[in-house]
């Protein structure tokens, strides 16, 4: 089993170049269950949105979002609270002028190992899913997730979404339960011993 921590990045927080609404309450269940599962030896995994300057996922450049979480700027780096263990491997994503990078499965470690390799090299078959946005990166790579056959579970009090049009994180959590995904609390993990 595997902990994947999704884009929880200063721009997406409070403040940020593009700030999910309540994203800063994501922090705290998500640093309790890290927690927990370093106890247990399972591995984390935290990606990052690590775009270039010039990207077409930005406005100036014809997409739909302001310039945000740029390589090696102060946005783009993980919330100050979040507390990853050393050992969490960074999985980065969207570094291409054309790419999006929604989904983990998009992105690859300092090691320049492709996401889904590093979790087959692992031998990763349940993974825990929490951070941002529910609507975008989370579901994006819930469903990539599963299309590779793993089993997911989505920690909901360890997630917010944008919500662009109302309704829309809503409509992606019922999207991922369809899709084969479990949805849970990090206190129902607790209670049914895996995490």
């Amino acid at each position: 089993m595997a902990l994947l921590v999704v884009d929880v990045q200063r721009d997406f927080c409070s403040g940020g170049a593009l700030a999910v609404p309540d994203a800063n309450r994501v922090v705290q269940p998500l640093n309790a269950l890290m927690a927990r599962l370093e106890q247990s030896d399972v591995l984390i995994y935290a990606s990052r949105d690590w775009h270039p300057s010039q990207s077409i996922h930005f406005q100036p450049y014809g997409g739909p979002w302001p310039v945000h979480c740029v390589a090696d700027t102060p946005g783009a780096e993980f919330h100050p609270d979040l507390e990853l263990p050393d050992r969490t491997v960074i999985v980065s994503k969207g570094q291409a002028p054309g790419a999006d990078g929604y989904s983990a499965f998009e992105g690859q470690t300092a090691h320049g190992v492709p996401f889904e390799r590093e979790l087959r090299e692992q031998e990763i078959e349940r993974l825990l899913v929490g951070g941002l946005a529910t609507d975008y990166c989370i579901a994006q790579s819930v469903f990539d997730a599963r299309r590779l056959g793993l089993d997911v579970t989505v920690v909901t009090d360890a997630i917010a979404g944008v919500d662009r049009k109302e309704g829309d994180a809503e409509r992606a959590l019922e999207q991922m339960r369809e899709a084969g995904a479990n949805l849970r609390t990090s206190a129902e993990l607790e209670e049914e011993g895996w995490a």
